[in-house]
């Protein structure tokens, strides 16, 4: 684990105190949670707003963490459960983190590619082009790439029609937020992120969003696999199965209401993904399989970890031992 990550962390909880123990506060056991700040806290929030987990006899809080520290996070017990991608979660178990994940809570990958509104006029490209049109727009084109992940997404879609993907010059980002902003201003050409950001985009008169996993297979479900994944500490599971049983269950619950409540999850979700627009919020929570039991299979496992192998995302040689995911916690 990196120091640098390591202090970060544990100088989240000493300033979070309250929410690092494992105190009671009327009568319920208050726990600690890392989320993302993005679409696939829903499952959570929900939880949260319906009392699920007050059912449940517990207290939780939320702490939105960056990818790069939310392991340490976890390991430093300064959150007891964290949101994780399958990414996060895979490169912290080659790292023999002791992690172990006990549910899914959203499947896919909710990706937009946007184009400036410059170069769709150019190409003749609107949300209803089909893919490999898409493609072979993109050759010799600038895109933008805040990480590594988002560009071997784009290189998927390319490869998936034919188009090499060297053909594209990038410009490296530090974030979509100047992914954004640099497409305004056309000093790209295009870029991938997950939604709402793209349709934002869109939805501002920026841009127009080209590729969605409905459109694109390679970005499909059946082959992007896991979207979200709970982890917790190996020892904390150990320790408190009954508190990881009991917060699986509400997060299943979450899930479930998710899936058959759209309004009422757009309007909770408002709350969190402050000033993104009704429908934008609902397109987006579209393009992710909220389950109605949150279970893991090896098949699905090994889906994900082919997924993310064609993007380059993980450590050479990445395996997921049988021990490291487990269904035990989830409701029968």
């Amino acid at each position: 684990m990196r120091a640098g990550a390591l202090a970060a962390a544990l100088a989240l909880c000493s300033g979070l105190l309250a929410a690092c123990g494992s105190s009671e506060a009327d009568g319920l056991t208050e726990v600690t949670v890392g989320v993302g700040g993005n679409v696939f806290d829903t499952p959570m929030r929900v939880a949260a707003e319906k009392n699920f987990f007050r059912a449940q006899g517990l207290d939780v809080k939320f702490i939105s963490l960056t990818a790069s520290i939310g392991a340490a996070a976890l390991q430093s017990d300064s959150v007891q459960f964290l949101n994780d991608s399958p990414n996060d979660f895979l490169t912290a178990v080659s790292r023999k983190i002791p992690e172990i994940a006990v549910s899914m809570d959203g499947g896919g990958n909710p990706l937009g590619l946007i184009v400036s509104t410059k170069f769709a006029a150019e190409h003749g490209l609107t949300s209803q082009s089909p893919p490999e049109a898409v493609a072979k727009a993109l050759v010799g084109s600038t895109g933008g790439a805040s990480s590594a992940t988002t560009k071997g997404q784009a290189g998927l879609l390319m490869q998936e029609y034919g188009v090499d993907p060297a053909s594209v010059h990038y410009v490296a980002l530090p974030s979509p937020a100047a992914d954004k902003a640099s497409l305004a201003n056309n000093q790209i050409d295009w870029f991938v992120t997950s939604e709402p950001i793209p349709l934002e985009v869109q939805d501002d008169g920026d841009g127009v969003v080209v590729a969605s996993p409905d459109s694109v297979p390679a970005w499909s479900l059946p082959r992007s696999g896991y979207g979200q994944v709970v982890v917790v500490r190996q020892s904390f599971a150990d320790e408190n199965s009954d508190v990881v049983r009991r917060f699986v269950t509400a997060v299943e619950q979450g899930s479930a209401y998710a899936r058959t409540h759209e309004t009422e999850a757009v309007n909770i979700m408002k709350k969190t993904l402050t000033g993104v627009p009704d429908d934008v919020l609902l397109a987006s929570l579209r393009l992710v399989d909220w389950p109605e039991k949150d279970t893991m299979s090896a098949e699905g496992w090994n889906t994900s970890m082919t997924f993310l192998g064609k993007l380059g995302s993980l450590p050479k040689n990445t395996k997921l031992p049988q021990s490291s995911w487990t269904n035990q916690y989830l409701p029968q």
